[in-house]
């Protein structure tokens, strides 16, 4: 849940990333049904990238947690603040250990922002995200 709560989040700023030129793509290990259900969950237009063997989640250093990373304080507050926001939780067929994270590559190749997530609710904020892409954009 906290992984489309990113998502919605982005969602909410699309036409500020569209404005910035900034080309989104979400990379997910899950493919066919699950890939195509998430589309269709989240609403998202933005290219779906699957990484089946986890080659570019590894590439970034983007591991498996430990119980404490998925489960601890932060997990546990952040699933209450989205419920008591109305969302719903929902079930899941995926690996729930498999950390995510954000990469941010500029025009030239260059990793602007690389944020390793230690947990499902370990993100940064899109204002965060904002503030990393303005200063490459000027």
């Amino acid at each position: 849940m906290p992984c489309r709560e990113h998502l919605t989040q982005l969602r909410e700023v699309e036409a500020e990333l569209d404005a910035l030129d900034v080309a989104v793509a979400i990379v997910t290990f899950d493919a066919g049904p699950m890939a195509e259900a998430y589309v269709a969950q989240t609403g998202i237009r933005w290219p779906l990238l699957v990484d089946g063997e986890r080659e570019l989640y590894r590439a970034y250093g983007m591991l498996r947690g430990r119980a404490w990373d998925l489960y601890g304080p932060p997990t546990i507050w952040t699933y209450i603040k989205l419920l008591a926001r109305g969302r719903r939780l929902q079930k899941t067929g995926s690996d729930v250990t498999q950390l995510g994270g954000d990469v941010l590559i500029d025009p030239a190749g260059a990793v602007r922002l690389h944020h390793v997530g230690r947990g499902p609710a370990d993100r940064p904020s899109v204002q965060e995200l904002l503030a990393v892409v303005r200063g490459r954009s000027g």
